[in-house]
């Protein structure tokens, strides 16, 4: 007598999905890491597998429509010579590139850089766009020493400004982690202070003002931005003013004031993480529904936790029906045009809570 299957749970996350925060791992720059002694990246167990399939299975179970893929830490900055990085990034750009015209309607690709040679940036980011169609770019917190608001990265900035580019962050190790993290892995605490420490920066040198087009994400529910953002707007006056035009890391001489918490609140933050029961009920202090998106995380979060943290999203009465269904979904879908076209049609999501 044949047992019976058990009934199929339903997906936790309706409306489906928009997937901010997803990661790739293609073969090649698999192997890359592995030979490089990346098999416990920023201190973690162990680098995941990344299989296409594998990952429209979680998708289809958790309820994520598409996901926007990406290279998690630690990039490519585990090669030194500038001419490997830059192939390395040509390589990872064409697999997640790959893996979008494999899946088009389930995925987006956020194009790598090779960063800090801003002459290979600029390159590439005429190669994501303009051959391999990406949806945006995915940027890392920092470079080497070379942070994110740092004048140095002007020009890439404004090249991305000049395509109202989609960028999102993901925080790396920090400079100097081996002295702070006291051995733990630097995803637990190290991660959110280096996301704090580069939009802040961001913000205080004047480069979300001055690159107004380029639609940021900010990742893990805004990391300590919503607890310390108060403490930065009310002390930049008095200890941040701008710095000699030239130096470097610094915004011109005579910049016009920075408003930090309207230039925070410009931004668009991701649910990668652990959002609940504290980070988004922060998160909403500072920024309005219309401005979160979902994000999995996915597979540096293994699948079973992608589930329970996407139960607790659809379960929370921090957001209500249409905050929620905005949140999940239609944000993303204004942010990724080309994806927005290839999925479903739902009723208007007013970003209320």
């Amino acid at each position: 007598m044949p047992v019976p299957l058990p009934p199929l749970q339903p997906v936790p996350l309706q409306p489906s999905a928009i997937d901010l925060h997803a990661h790739f791992l293609p073969a090649r720059y698999r192997a890359a890491a592995l030979a490089h002694g990346q098999a416990h990246p920023d201190g973690m167990p162990a680098l995941p597998e990344w299989d296409a399939a594998d990952v429209v299975a979680m998708m289809d179970d958790v309820g994520i429509a598409a996901a926007a893929l990406s290279i998690s830490s630690p990039g490519v900055s585990f090669l030194d010579s500038p001419a490997a990085r830059a192939s390395l990034t040509r390589a990872v750009n064409e697999d997640g590139a790959a893996a979008v015209a494999a899946y088009p309607d389930r995925f987006g690709l956020l194009a790598s850089l090779p960063l800090p040679e801003i002459g290979a940036a600029l390159a590439e980011i005429g190669h994501a766009f303009d051959v391999l169609g990406a949806d945006g770019i995915g940027l890392h917190t920092h470079y080497g020493p070379v942070y994110l608001g740092d004048a140095r990265l002007d020009p890439v900035m404004a090249a991305l400004d000049a395509r109202g580019a989609l960028v999102t962050i993901h925080p790396a190790s920090p400079c100097g982690w081996e002295q702070v993290s006291f051995g733990r892995p630097r995803p637990m605490v190290e991660f959110l202070f280096d996301t704090t420490r580069a939009v802040v920066n961001l913000a205080l040198n004047g480069v979300l003002d001055r690159y107004p087009a380029i639609r940021w994400v900010v990742p893990h529910a805004g990391a300590a931005l919503p607890v310390l953002a108060d403490r930065v707007d009310r002390l930049y006056p008095l200890i941040c003013p701008p710095a000699p035009a030239g130096s470097p890391g610094s915004a011109a001489a005579g910049s016009p004031p920075v408003d930090v918490i309207a230039a925070l609140g410009r931004l668009y933050y991701d649910l990668a993480g652990l959002p609940l029961p504290r980070a988004l009920p922060a998160l909403l202090s500072l920024v309005e529904p219309g401005q979160i998106v979902y994000g999995s995380d996915y597979p540096f979060t293994p699948a079973a936790t992608v589930r329970a943290f996407a139960e607790a999203i659809a379960a929370t009465s921090v957001l209500d029906a249409g905050a929620r269904a905005a949140v999940l979904r239609g944000n993303a879908l204004g942010l990724l045009p080309r994806l927005a076209k290839a999925q479903p049609a739902i009723g208007p999501a007013p970003a209320t809570r």
